[in-house]
């Protein structure tokens, strides 16, 4: 079995604009800096790193290459250090699909993600945070991403599979393996996988004799446009770019929200006095701290904003510099939680939008409101180190808090 510590280092970056790395630790720290740096130098940069990528830098070229599914293919969505060859057993449909295979596919996911269906899952996740914030509501300090932030979309992707929630140190454990140390470890990655793809096929056999109410028989059951039954290995794709994508990327966003209002008592206190301000909080802690960078394969010559780009090359589909870029966004580097007019890209752009989208913006919702209701004061806490994780998607994985009278 691969260690799974820590990835392998890469050299430390010392020209951001022709050799950037979105695994070097001063990106994943503070990447906002870099991000005006590139987009100040120009609208798309290029790196001999992961065999040649480039980086679009403002938010006009992200959306140029999002909406062009003729140059840039989905079928690779990870920059990583290696291009394994494309099989059943790494695709992920929708999002690995390009057109025509993808709009078939997406279109069998968005009936359990509506609106309506966020509405009856909305009680389970005020139970899930209020569940966690029973168990340390009496500390003075503790760990708000190992204690609250990671397990409410955990807990709540899992209710809506069907598969126990008491396996989330599991699905933890494949996400970190697959977003962050599988960017360098090839070996680390294909574990991940045969683990995912194993545990979801004993799920999927059960389920041949006894079927269930939940989101593994929805797609075991749903046809494509022939009217023929999924294949396995897309009911398996599929479910695993639901646990990944479903998990990670709000409890990024949830964590950084939290870190936000730790760092901001103004914030904090206008949104405990304000509760109805929270759901366009959201939207634009969503645009400051957008969790989600994607991935494009350069598959035909083009240029982007002027700019030319070669195929064989990856492409880093940055929505969060896209989002902190100041020709889109007035003030792109304030965080201004009553912003009205906020048409960020933190779900995406083009036909890759994210599915999840309406239950993503619900968990950070309820996530922000239970937590506001209970526990008005928190702060940072000096004694410990606030961590990011390294790649994909970027959220605090250490969040050290105090807690009211500990303050």
């Amino acid at each position: 079995m691969s260690d799974i510590s820590q990835p392998t280092a890469h050299p430390p970056v010392t020209d951001w604009v022709h050799d950037f790395d979105h695994t070097d630790p001063q990106w994943t720290e503070d990447p906002f800096p870099i991000w005006d740096e590139l987009r100040a130098a120009s609208p798309v940069v290029h790196t001999e790193r992961f065999l040649g990528c480039y980086m679009p830098t403002t938010y006009e070229a992200v959306r140029e290459i999002a909406n062009d599914s003729e140059h840039f293919s989905s079928r690779r969505i990870i920059v990583r250090d290696v291009r394994p060859e494309i099989t059943s057993r790494n695709s992920a449909p929708p999002i690995t699909s390009d057109p025509p295979v993808h709009k078939p596919a997406k279109q069998l996911l968005l009936p359990p993600f509506t609106p309506d269906a966020m509405k009856k899952l909305e009680p389970r996740v005020r139970a899930i945070c209020n569940e966690l914030i029973d168990g340390f509501i009496t500390e003075g300090r503790l760990d708000a991403a190992e204690r609250y932030t990671k397990h409410i979309p955990v807990r709540a992707i899992a209710h809506m599979l069907g598969i126990p929630e008491t396996d989330s140190d599991l699905f933890i454990r494949w996400i970190h393996m697959i977003l962050e140390l599988g960017i360098k470890d090839e070996n680390t990655l294909l574990q991940a996988v045969h683990e995912m793809s194993a545990y979801f096929s004993a799920h999927i056999e059960a389920r041949k004799n006894k079927p269930t109410d939940d989101l593994i028989s929805y797609l075991m059951n749903a046809r494509d446009k022939d009217g023929n039954p999924l294949e396995d290995s897309h009911v398996l794709g599929s479910l695993r770019l639901l646990l990944i994508a479903g998990i990670d990327t709000t409890w990024s966003a949830i964590g950084s929200s939290l870190w936000h209002l730790a760092r901001t008592p103004a914030d904090r206190e206008r949104l405990v006095a304000e509760p109805g301000l929270i759901p366009t909080a959201v939207e634009e802690l969503l645009r400051a701290y957008s969790p989600v960078t994607m991935a494009r394969e350069v598959v035909k010559e083009t240029t982007v904003s002027g700019c030319p780009v070669k195929a064989g090359n990856m492409v880093l589909l940055s929505f969060p510099a896209a989002n902190r870029d100041p020709k889109m966004f007035p003030d792109a580097d304030k965080v201004v939680i009553d912003r009205r007019e906020n048409r960020h890209a933190a779900f995406g752009l083009g036909i890759h939008r994210c599915v999840g989208s309406n239950l993503a913006r619900m968990e950070m919702q309820v996530a922000l409101e239970e937590w506001l209701k209970r526990i008005p004061d928190f702060a940072l806490d000096p004694a410990g180190t606030v961590t990011w994780s390294q790649g994909t998607v970027r959220g605090p994985r250490q969040l050290p808090f105090l807690l009211g009278k500990a303050m």
